[in-house]
């Protein structure tokens, strides 16, 4: 049984059906269980990493890497081409602004992009569903009208990326058939609203319901999705692989077990995405208890040419092209200012260099966060890709990356300095107090900030502090040190934050996740718990299920 504890509005009774609260709840009563047991499985191999065992192969799957002869299924309709997607949050104005973009694909995100307020899920899968159906429209509190001109078979196909396995829905209650009652599971939630009131539609459209699916640590979370995959279709009467799927490939642990993943999923896979910026965050995160060989310098030096990341990504592409794969490159976190034009040219000469080597390494398509940078990235693929929809023909058979390879952070340069200090501190806190006010993607100092880069910013000084490094100007960066900047920082900030402002409650939330005694693997986990859950009481929200 699924309770609804969050208050109830016309938005979410247009999406919390007792129809559509059933098929959550039994997706909950027939996956809940596994999924509990594979979260157990990452403490336990963190805590292996941690304690000083590399990754490695599976040698149990070496078979399935070995054999040439499967493939995935591929795209689906209007699958077939990505070589620009734009990824966004679900409000009905940034949804209407990716519609309009230009892009091949819009990554609608209810994960990394979006604050995980009740009103953002419930209304995000409001916005959808009138996307879906072409009558998506938006007036601003000053009275501007937004609207989707774009034709709507030349609309950006839609693949939307659900919250990840570790995290929970507060505002739904799950009791399963033993009178256990635990919050719903976030991914079970996203998911299971998404392709109720849409997967007949998009095939009607014709195109599909397509997802992203972020922070999979094991091909055996990838059997978990492939299995809801198979329950949900055959639930509504869907012809089994009419879903596709594509993979974030943003854990160092799911990076071991590419092939493999592919290989679970092949009857509803599409491709995977280089999560550049989470993969950043778990290479700090999974190493931090080893010492000095995995400490990083400031954090615009982790760039991707540095060897972890370049072995990363070629080993992506050729992975995928093997299995008849789209391999789907990383967002630039830069961003242009149209208040400033020397800002936006530089920009995007970044933004063209870094599509550029994307295209020239083999990927077929790649991501943006903002609609200016899509002439710029289009431009870089078209140059290489012409009229061929991808690359997939282009094998990398040149590429050969050992388990060494995708652990050598050596080449990255480790210089730390007092202003990579203070900038970590800054980005964090004033990510975070976005957050808590509901924005979950922020630009700040001229990038995109989302919750993957404000995990690397305070991790990093997490693991600054763990290892006692001493900045290229001579700052012992330890938590005395780094109390003084935030402290600095809380006071400048606050004083020119208007009435609705965060920074105190943000500022409490960074010395936890950042200062205290335990690292928590998320900083957004006890975020939510603490500021973002808003419920109403749960008698008089109950609904009655069928089966």
């Amino acid at each position: 049984m699924i309770e609804i504890c969050g208050t109830r509005d016309d938005a979410t009774d247009t999406i919390l059906t007792p129809e559509a609260i059933a098929f959550v709840d039994h997706l909950h009563q027939a996956f809940a269980a596994r999924r509990q047991e594979l979260l157990a499985e990452r403490q336990q191999h963190r805590a292996e990493a941690g304690n000083g065992r590399d990754p490695r192969f599976l040698s149990a799957t070496a078979a399935i890497r070995d054999d040439r002869s499967w493939r995935v299924a591929g795209a689906g309709p209007g699958l077939e081409d990505r070589r620009v997607e734009i990824t966004g949050p679900t409000d009905p104005k940034m949804a209407i602004n990716a519609l309009n973009s230009g892009a091949r694909v819009w990554l609608a995100d209810l994960e990394d992009a979006t604050s995980p307020t009740w009103a953002n899920i419930v209304g995000g899968q409001r916005t959808l569903r009138d996307a879906v159906r072409g009558r998506l429209a938006f007036t601003s509190p000053e009275g501007k009208e937004y609207r989707v001109t774009t034709p709507f078979e030349h609309t950006p196909t839609i693949v939307m990326r659900p919250r990840g396995w570790h995290l929970v829905e507060k505002h739904l209650a799950f009791t399963d058939r033993a009178g256990r009652t635990a919050p719903a599971s976030a991914s079970l939630t996203d998911f299971g609203l998404y392709f109720w009131h849409n997967a007949e539609q998009l095939v009607a459209n014709g195109r599909g319901p397509y997802f992203y699916l972020p922070k999979l640590e094991s091909h055996l979370e990838a059997r978990l999705w492939n299995d809801i995959f198979v329950f949900a279709q055959q639930r509504i009467g869907m012809p089994v692989g009419t879903i596709r799927a594509t993979v974030l490939i943003e854990t160092i642990p799911a990076a071991f077990e590419m092939e493999e993943i592919l290989y679970e999923l092949r009857d509803h896979c599409a491709g995977l995405n280089a999560g550049r910026w989470d993969y950043i965050f778990s290479m700090i995160k999974t190493f931090q208890g080893r010492g000095r060989r995995f400490a990083f310098g400031d954090r615009d030096r982790i760039t991707m040419t540095v060897p972890f990341m370049r072995a990363y990504t070629e080993l992506l592409v050729a992975t995928c092209h093997r299995r008849g794969a789209h391999a789907i490159g990383g967002m630039s976190a830069f961003i242009p200012n149209r208040r400033d034009a020397e800002a936006t040219e530089r920009a995007l000469a970044r933004v063209a260099d870094d599509k550029r080597r994307e295209a020239g390494d083999g990927f077929d398509g790649t991501w943006v966060a903002h609609p200016d940078l899509i002439p710029t990235a289009l431009a870089e693929f078209d140059a290489v890709l012409g009229e061929r929809p991808n690359q997939v023909e282009r094998q990398r058979d040149d590429v050969d990356v050992s388990a060494d390879d995708l652990l050598d952070v050596r080449g990255a340069d480790a210089t730390v300095t007092d202003a990579g200090v203070r900038s970590n501190v800054s980005v964090a806190l004033r990510y975070i107090e976005a957050w808590l006010r509901g924005t979950g993607a922020v630009a700040i100092d001229g990038l995109m900030e989302d919750a993957a880069t404000a995990e690397i910013s305070r991790s990093l000084l997490r693991q600054w502090i763990d290892n006692r490094i001493v900045t290229a100007e001579g700052t012992a960066v330890d938590r005395e040190a780094v109390t003084r900047i935030l402290n600095a920082e809380l006071e400048r900030l606050s004083a020119e934050a208007g009435a609705d402002a965060r920074f105190a409650d943000a500022a409490e939330l960074l010395r936890e996740v950042a200062l205290g005694e335990e690292f928590p693997t998320f900083l957004t986990i006890p975020a939510y718990a603490r500021y973002l859950v808003d419920t109403a009481e749960p008698a008089s929200q109950q609904l009655p299920l069928a089966g």
